[in-house]
């Protein structure tokens, strides 16, 4: 009786799967990265009996904007398709009398209804449709719990300090390699994989490569004030960082970033500007304003002394004669030219790169003095303005032909006379 029943409902399975199926996926929401796809059965459908993950040959695939499917066969990936559109299962191993030629459908279903009946009558296989959601996945929120260690370079002043700092915004990422992430996240799911199976993981991750990011653009002197400005600069450095883990391992890209805020501790502001000050100071005009602002203060906190306005500015006349520097002579020394307005030393040569030398190589890029020894008619050659055996003058630059014309080179540019 036994095998009666397996050979009956191996017949009934096998006949039940020759209706070709039509497989869709409704709108997946944005909670939603991998659904499984549904099989469409109507009220006035006959199709109702056959089995469970079984897509029969000629059977069709809708696939929508913003959606990505792959079919497994038997555990193993065996279709793909990120165009939206509708496909046609051609390469099923489940036969249908509705699909291709007849007379070899009957034959393929006889040899699987035989398969089916070793089985005990069910399939002995196993095929799904599912659908990735490939749109961008928004609304991820972050935060730094603890401040986050960041260096503020600016070449330009000589600052070079680290200050912690907290950051806080939303981050979007999207599945880029559907593949990639169906073999090593979600696998063969029952019916749905949302994103919160996977958050935690993520967020920690994203916070681990903030700090290398931020890294990166620390050198390029970008301050802190300025990150928030810089969010393509950032989501660079974040899917660089990330490119193992993410890219490389799960098939996910960062899309985008916005960062809601950048704060510093209040020492670590006042630290910055306060060495932002000490560096602007540096420049005579600029000390020498900030004394003249000074001196007013003083002229002005002088004239309202309780004890005499007298008293006063004999303060500040003794504070002037106890040392230091007057606002004159800063501004005196701000009106020196630099070393490269300077005019040439006695004797030295100027070079190509602008720089003035004193020596036989110049001091910025390293080229040689260039020559100023002449050849003499005789053969000697010479570096002063007389030949040092027979006495001829150096001959002038520029020579005049016969036929009147001025030259510099070796040849008249009129009538071809060689130089004399």
């Amino acid at each position: 009786m036994g095998l009666i029943k397996a050979a009956m409902a191996a017949a009934g399975s096998t006949l039940a799967d020759q209706w070709k199926e039509f497989f869709y996926c409704e709108a997946l929401s944005s909670d939603v990265m991998v659904a499984k796809g549904q099989k469409r059965i109507g009220g006035k459908s006959s199709n109702k009996k056959g089995s469970d993950n079984i897509i029969s040959q000629g059977s069709g695939i809708a696939v929508a904007d913003g959606q990505c499917m792959i079919i497994v066969e038997q555990g193993k990936i065996v279709e793909f398709a990120s165009e939206p559109g509708e496909y046609t299962f051609d390469s099923s191993t489940e036969p249908s009398i509705f699909a291709g030629n007849l007379s070899n459908a009957i034959l393929a279903s006889f040899d699987q209804f035989a398969i089916r009946f070793t089985y005990g009558g069910s399939t002995g296989k196993d095929q799904r449709v599912y659908y990735f959601n490939t749109k961008e996945l928004m609304d991820n929120k972050f935060g730094t719990p603890n401040p986050v260690p960041f260096r503020v370079v600016d070449s330009r002043i000589g600052l070079d300090i680290d200050v912690s700092l907290r950051c806080s915004g939303v981050y979007s990422y999207k599945i880029a390699d559907p593949i990639l992430f169906y073999t090593n996240v979600c696998g063969n799911i029952s019916n749905v994989f949302t994103r919160d199976e996977i958050e935690k993981q993520l967020k920690t991750e994203f916070l681990s490569a903030l700090q290398p990011a931020l890294a990166k653009l620390s050198a390029l002197e970008i301050r802190p004030n300025q990150i928030i400005a810089h969010n393509t600069e950032l989501e660079d450095a974040m899917n660089e960082a990330l490119s193992q883990k993410w890219a490389a391992t799960r098939g996910l890209k960062i899309v985008s970033i916005a960062l809601g805020s950048v704060t510093l501790p209040d020492e670590d502001a006042e630290l910055i500007k306060t060495m932002q000050r000490n560096a602007a100071l540096t420049n005579p005009n600029m000390a020498g304003a900030t004394l003249v602002a000074a001196q007013a203060d003083a002229m002005k906190a002088a004239a309202g002394n309780s004890a005499g306005a007298m008293t006063g500015f004999m303060g500040m006349g003794m504070a002037a004669q106890a040392g230091g520097t007057n606002a004159q002579n800063l501004f005196s020394m701000g009106q020196q030219p630099t070393p490269q307005q300077a005019a040439p030393q006695t004797g030295g040569w100027t070079c190509s790169c602008g720089t003035v030398n004193s020596g036989k190589f110049c001091a910025n890029c390293g080229s040689p003095k260039p020559s100023t020894d002449w050849t003499c008619s005789c053969g000697t050659v010479n570096s002063g303005k007389f030949c040092s055996n027979c006495g001829s003058p150096r001959p002038s630059a520029d020579w005049i032909c016969s036929c009147g014309t001025k030259n510099s080179g070796k040849f008249c540019s009129n009538c071809g006379s060689p130089r004399v």
